[in-house]
């Protein structure tokens, strides 16, 4: 028996990197599995893959028309949801001087806009017991040169995190957010641009790592397993930086 054997968790931004980890997870402890993504092409691998453990759906999380069809797809199968992981986000580089309007709009929606509407819109789904876990960064205490609207983002996840565990603590669900540090997935490295910018940029982030590495997928998805599993039963409100160490050392 898996830690969520006949449970239905929603993961959104599940077709690659740490969503698609979670995913995976979830789905080998026993759980049916909803997954979001925007590209077509990797949510059929992730449906190829996981097979009757898994239901993919089409959705970017920044459109609440997408959320309402998403949430629908829910109704429909009958399904309540015993864990909402809400993970789909990202974000860019940009100086100070050179934020736009544009930039800071589609961070702010995709990032914080997705994860409140994503919450509220499965809250009909939750019944006591159920856990809901925000993906925030370990950067939203730390400061970062060029990066400042994506850690302004996720220090309102951690944010969000206290304030509905405290509105939901009545109900009988649990809020928590995930901190990574830098995790060695396809849109970190995407962050450079050129395959050579990558390299130096992942060997620069590993170097500013207590363990002198990045971290991977799987690890993050421990974590965030704990936090879904009776094993996190007592525990609500919280941040769990899984970092190597960088924003506590």
């Amino acid at each position: 028996m898996g830690e969520l054997q006949n449970k239905t968790a929603l993961v959104t931004g599940g077709t690659s990197g740490i969503g698609l980890a979670v995913a995976r997870r979830f789905a080998a402890e026993g759980a049916h599995v909803i997954v979001t993504g925007r590209n077509p092409e990797k949510l059929a691998a992730v449906a190829a893959e996981l097979g009757d453990r898994v239901t993919t759906v089409s959705a970017d999380v920044s459109s609440p028309e997408e959320l309402d069809a998403l949430l629908a797809s829910v109704a429909e199968r009958g399904d309540t949801l015993d864990v909402v992981f809400a993970n789909a986000g990202g974000g860019e580089f940009a100086a100070l001087e050179e934020i736009t309007w544009e930039h800071f709009a589609e961070t702010f929606e995709a990032n914080v806009g997705g994860t409140v509407f994503t919450v509220q819109k499965a809250l009909p789904f939750l019944r006591a017991g159920s856990s809901v876990i925000l993906t925030g960064s370990n950067i939203d205490v730390k400061g970062s040169p060029s990066f400042s609207v994506y850690a302004a983002s996720k220090a309102a996840i951690r944010s969000f995190a206290r304030s509905w565990a405290a509105e939901l603590v009545g109900r009988g669900i649990r809020v928590n957010a995930i901190a990574p540090g830098p995790i060695a997935t396809p849109g970190l490295s995407a962050l450079a641009g050129a395959p050579e910018q990558a390299e130096a940029l992942l060997d620069g982030l590993a170097s500013g790592v207590p363990m002198k590495r990045l971290g991977s997928p799987d690890e993050i998805a421990d974590a965030v397993l704990y936090l879904a599993s009776d094993r996190s039963s007592y525990i609500t409100g919280s941040e769990l930086y899984v970092d190597g160490g960088a924003s506590q050392i």
